[in-house]
C-alpha cells in the first residue's frame, strides 16, 4: 500500500512537472497559461499531441528532439518533470495527508521559481506574491503547518513568517546597496564606448564588453555614470561633457534630462564607468516571504543562512570553472529554494542540534 501511494505521488508529480514546464516557459515571457491550452513547440509552433507529451517518458522516446522540426528540446523539460516527481514522492513519505497536499503546492512553487530564476534572473509575482497569499490561506485551513491546533493562530503565524522574511531580507538588500551598491572601472588608456538602441533592446558597449540595459538597472534611482575624454557623438550632434549620467529611461545631456526614447546612438571615449549593482534582486525578497508563509519564521532564518552558505560555495566553484569571471552571475532564488527544501525534509533537526549548544536560544527557536 505504501509503495502504491508513493508511486502515485511520483506519477502525479511528473504530471504537475509537465505543467510547471509550461509555467517556466510562459510566465517570464508574458504568455498566457490558458491560450493556447495545449503545449506547443517554441521553434515550429506545432501543437504537441498527447502521445508526445507524456511526462518524463516522451522526452526519452523522442531523444530530446521535436518530432516535427527536429529542434532539440532542452534537457530542462525532462529534469523538471523528474525532479517534481521525486519531490512529490518524498513529501508524501515525510508527511502524507493532509499536509502532503499543502507541501506539494509549495515544492511546485519552489521548482518553478528556481528554474525561471536560473534562466531569466527573475521570479514572477505570480509565484512570489501568489505563493505568499496561498501559504497564508492554507495555514488557516491546516494549522498543522505551523504546529498548532488553532487555525487562527496558525494563520497569524504564517502571516508573521511572511512579514518577518520580507523585512529581514529587505534590510539585507538595503544594507548591501549602501555598502556595495556601486562598482567603478577605470580605463587607461580610455576605451571606446557605444550606447545604442534597436527597437526595444538597449545595450552599452565599452571596449570589448557589452552590457544589456535591463541587467544594469534594478531601481528607479539607479544611475550609471560615464567619465568622458573629449567630446561625444549623440545621434547627429557633438557634445562636450565631462560626465554623462544615465538612468534606466533618461540621460543628462547639457544640463537637461533627455528621454532615451528620443535617442538612437551615442559614442565616445570613456575614462571610467560607475555601475549600480544589487546584492540580490527584489524577487528574492518576495520569494522569502512566500517561504515564510508556508514554513514559519524559524524556517526563514534557516533558509537564508543555509542558502548563503551553499550560494557562497557555488560562487567559489563558479570562479574556478567559469571562462568569463567578470560576467558571472548567480541567481539567489534557487539557493533559497534549496534551503527551504532542507528545512522541509528535516532541517529543523539540524537547527535544534545546533542551537541546543547555545542554551536558552534553542528553546526560543522551538516551534
Amino acid at each position: 500500500m505504501i509503495l502504491g501511494t508513493s508511486v502515485f505521488a511520483a506519477v502525479l508529480g511528473a504530471v504537475v512537472g509537465s505543467f510547471l514546464n509550461a509555467c517556466i516557459y510562459r510566465l517570464p515571457r508574458g504568455l498566457s497559461l490558458s491560450h493556447p491550452k495545449r503545449s506547443f513547440c517554441p521553434a515550429c509552433e506545432k501543437t504537441i499531441p498527447w502521445s508526445e507529451n507524456l511526462p518524463v517518458v516522451s522526452w526519452v522516446l523522442l531523444r530530446g528532439r521535436c518530432s516535427s522540426c527536429g529542434v532539440r528540446i532542452p534537457f530542462r523539460y525532462f529534469l523538471v518533470e523528474l525532479l517534481t516527481a521525486l519531490l512529490f514522492m518524498t513529501v508524501w513519505q515525510f508527511y502524507q495527508s493532509p499536509l502532503a497536499l499543502v507541501y506539494w503546492a509549495f515544492v511546485s512553487l519552489l521548482v518553478a521559481a528556481s528554474f525561471i530564476d536560473f534562466e531569466h534572473f527573475i521570479i514572477p509575482d505570480e509565484i512570489t506574491w501568489g505563493g505568499t497569499i496561498l501559504g497564508c490561506l492554507l495555514s488557516f485551513a491546516f494549522p498543522q503547518m505551523m504546529h498548532v491546533s488553532s487555525g487562527w493562530l496558525s494563520g497569524l503565524r504564517s502571516i508573521a513568517g511572511a512579514v518577518f522574511g520580507f523585512l529581514l531580507l529587505f534590510s539585507v538588500v538595503e544594507v548591501g546597496k549602501l555598502a556595495f551598491g556601486k562598482i567603478k572601472h577605470r580605463f587607461t588608456p580610455p576605451e571606446d564606448f557605444e550606447w545604442s538602441k534597436e527597437g526595444d533592446k538597449i545595450s552599452l558597449r565599452i571596449g570589448e564588453d557589452t552590457l544589456d540595459w535591463m541587467d544594469i538597472f534594478s531601481r528607479e534611482s539607479d544611475k550609471l555614470t560615464l567619465e568622458i575624454e573629449g567630446s561625444s557623438r549623440v545621434d547627429d550632434r557633438e557634445i562636450i561633457q565631462e560626465k554623462i549620467e544615465f538612468f534606466h529611461d533618461r540621460v543628462f545631456l547639457k544640463g537637461e534630462l533627455v528621454p532615451l526614447a528620443n535617442l538612437l546612438r551615442m559614442t565616445g571615449k570613456a575614462q571610467s564607468v560607475l555601475i549600480p549593482r544589487e546584492a540580490m534582486g527584489f524577487g528574492d525578497v518576495k520569494f522569502i516571504a512566500c517561504i515564510g508563509a508556508f514554513l514559519g519564521w524559524q524556517a526563514v532564518i534557516f533558509t537564508i543562512f543555509s542558502a548563503s552558505i551553499i550560494g557562497s560555495l557555488a560562487g567559489v566553484a563558479g570562479l574556478f570553472l567559469a571562462r568569463d569571471r567578470a560576467g558571472m552571475r548567480l541567481p539567489f532564488g534557487p539557493f533559497l529554494a534549496l534551503g527551504a527544501l532542507i528545512w522541509l525534509f528535516g532541517g529543523w533537526i539540524l537547527a535544534d542540534w545546533y542551537f541546543a549548544g547555545i542554551g536558552n536560544l534553542g528553546y526560543f527557536l522551538e516551534f
